[in-house]
């Protein structure tokens, strides 16, 4: 993450944090019933990914429970692919498991504008008809853009349009947390 030396950032999720979330996301879905012969993840790429195949070691550890895992790359699907760099980066989409009548969890880093959820639906049209899809979210930061609302969400936080939130992952990132740093709205969150 490159930071202008005016931006401050602060921790919002710490690495345990981060962990405690997890497991109370994957109780939630136990208790909900998901796993139970209907229920698959599939992670948008790529730290949803990430936190798909956590959740999913997860309830196999703490409940018993295998939900399958998938990873689903939207970038041919979003709205603005164009807009951006001219050639995009194609991610790896993997559902090696049919997603017909299944409940289908959504999982992704950060839900802001909503337009990658869109994207992500539209994409799985290619895959088939779920029974039903719900949305899991580390963190909503708000600022809807379409009419999108997560199913599951480990932290809802108030920011500004142009601060950023960034999901750090030990294996992309060398630590898990969630750190928030401010834009240039003139938003201060100390």
């Amino acid at each position: 993450m490159v930071e202008s030396p005016c931006s401050k950032s602060v921790t919002v999720m710490s690495a345990e944090r981060m962990s405690e979330t997890l497991r109370t996301l994957a109780g939630t879905l136990h208790e909900a019933g998901k796993g139970r012969d209907t229920g698959v993840l599939v992670g948008i790429q790529r730290r949803g990914v990430l936190l798909a195949e956590e959740l999913g070691r997860i309830s196999a550890k703490e409940y018993g429970v295998d939900l399958p895992v998938g990873s689903l790359d939207i970038t041919l699907y979003r709205d603005d692919w164009t807009t951006g760099a001219l050639k995009p980066k194609i991610g790896r989409t993997c559902i090696p498991f049919d997603v017909e009548g299944k409940t289908l969890i959504l999982v992704d880093d950060v839900l802001y504008t909503g337009r990658t959820v869109r994207a992500a639906l539209e994409a799985l049209a290619d895959f088939g008809r779920p029974g039903r899809v719900e949305l899991l979210v580390l963190v909503d930061r708000g600022h809807r853009e379409l009419p999108i609302r997560p199913d599951y969400v480990g932290l809802t936080l108030t920011t500004g349009k142009h601060d950023r939130v960034d999901v750090l992952v030990a294996s992309l990132d060398g630590e898990d947390g969630v750190r928030l740093t401010a834009g240039n709205d003139g938003n201060n969150f100390y």
